[in-house]
């Protein structure tokens, strides 16, 4: 297993980049927030990396981030959860944006990522509840948080929109105060 790759970043494509490393170029599929985190071309780069070997494909995945990395794996765990959806999960969102969306049962988070309807997003929530354990912060308004998304999907706002506003959002309160809270940041922008 490669669990880790550190050399000259020489080249970016779109789904990933060039790591060369002792004089061999290694593909390492990123998603794009992670590929717009890394250094210029040129530059000494580390990213923590996931071997995916099938019968028909070997594949580097990699993350900037040991934690991004432990949930893909985590991900990838899950029944009808391949390399390309769990990347997609993680380009939308981030470990702990994951965690927090199975502590509250926010099918709304889950159903923003390209991919996931909202029987996958149950699915998903059933399964990875008892591998990513409870939530220490945000879980104790755990259905305030989904309730006012729904209230800002009703409003006709984006799920990205929404997801940014509330990431910004203090989650104590009840959901009339997450929506107002959210509505400031989004009229912000």
């Amino acid at each position: 297993m490669i669990g880790r790759l550190r050399g000259v970043l020489v080249a970016r494509t779109a789904s990933g980049v060039v790591i060369e490393v002792g004089g061999v170029g290694y593909e390492v599929n990123v998603t794009p927030r992670d590929q717009a985190a890394l250094p210029m071309l040129g530059e000494e780069v580390v990213v923590h990396t996931h071997l995916v070997v099938r019968e028909d494909l070997l594949a580097l995945y990699g993350f900037e981030s040991e934690q991004s990395r432990d949930m893909f794996r985590v991900l990838l765990g899950s029944s009808g959860v391949g390399p390309a959806l769990a990347m997609s999960i993680l380009a939308t969102l981030r470990p702990d944006d994951v965690r927090m969306a199975v502590a509250t049962e926010d099918i709304g988070a889950l159903v923003a990522v390209r991919g996931i309807g909202k029987r996958t997003a149950e699915k998903l929530i059933l399964e990875l509840r008892p591998k990513l354990g409870a939530l220490t912060e945000r879980s104790g308004s755990s259905g305030n948080l989904s309730r006012a998304r729904e209230a800002l999907e009703s409003l006709g706002y984006a799920p990205t929109e929404i997801r940014d506003a509330l990431e910004e959002v203090p989650v104590e309160g009840s959901v009339e105060e997450l929506v107002r809270s959210a509505l400031r940041v989004l009229a912000r922008r």
